[in-house]
């Protein structure tokens, strides 16, 4: 047995991106789309940067990406929020749903956008009630 292929690699990101824009279209069908043609556009743009550089290069680039990025995570989340980024509390929410939370972010703040009435309000809410409940064990334990 070789080395996987470009090909074979691009089947398996094919379906993973497939199974991320179709379960984002579930949960909203306006937003998931835009999240799904998103999908398509990276697994497209990756597709042709893989190509382009070969296997061997393209699989040293995604690491090296992937490690910058996922420092940038970890300390953009040390320093400014002061707390773990959430892959460490759950891995599903943190690949799955983080991505598409941050686009209904955007969404909202560019164009007011909200899946339904009140939702803003709702994701505020529960935010602030998350940050006391941090806060007040952080300062148990302090105590």
């Amino acid at each position: 047995m070789g080395k996987p292929g470009l090909l074979d690699l691009e089947n398996h990101f094919a379906f993973y991106g497939a199974y991320h824009s179709l379960f984002y279209v579930v949960l909203d069908k306006k937003a998931g789309s835009l999240a799904a043609l998103l999908c398509l556009a990276c697994w497209v743009g990756a597709s042709f940067i893989a190509a382009k550089l070969g296997y061997s290069l393209a699989w040293k680039v995604v690491l090296v990406s992937q490690l910058l990025c996922w420092t940038g995570q970890f300390l953009g989340h040390g320093i400014f929020e002061k707390r773990a980024p959430a892959l460490l509390d759950n891995l599903v929410q943190a690949l799955l749903m983080a991505p598409f939370f941050v686009l209904l972010e955007v969404l909202q703040s560019l164009f007011g956008y909200e899946p339904y009435s009140g939702f803003q309000m709702r994701v505020n809410a529960k935010i602030k009630a998350e940050i006391k409940e941090w806060q007040d064990k952080k300062q148990k334990k302090v105590s």
